[in-house]
């Protein structure tokens, strides 16, 4: 399994690089491989401000659909589209291509309260 040890890990598995005040978030490896084959990734909160913990989307698998949840909070500022065309790229790059958000840091200390690589990876 990857667990790329430059990214923070929430307990829900969503991973988030942090660049300045920017954080580009997605969903981890185990938690597509989870999810089984994406077919569709709904993001409708691009320009809103949510707290750590919300709902910013829906991840639709053939068997389930799950919620993409906010490891920080922020302002979602740019939403990836090209999940519109092609969700499979969660499953196939979930760290690069299947990229979901990125979102102005409202409160970076939550930052430190992520989990680093060997953290997530001793509770899967």
């Amino acid at each position: 399994m990857n667990i790329p040890a430059n990214l923070k890990y929430s307990k829900d598995h969503e991973w988030v690089l942090v660049e300045g005040d920017i954080a580009t978030i997605g969903i981890t490896d185990f938690a597509q491989g989870q999810l089984g084959d994406i077919v569709f990734v709904d993001i409708q909160t691009e320009g809103e401000t949510l707290g750590e913990g919300d709902v910013f989307g829906a991840i639709e698998a053939v068997k389930t659909v799950a919620d993409g949840l906010m490891p920080v909070s922020g302002e979602i500022i740019e939403v990836n589209t090209d999940l519109e065309g092609t969700p499979e790229s969660v499953n196939k790059d979930p760290y690069g291509k299947g990229w979901m958000i990125k979102v102005k840091l409202t409160n970076p200390a939550e930052v430190e309260a992520l989990m680093d690589a060997a953290a997530y990876a001793a509770i899967l």
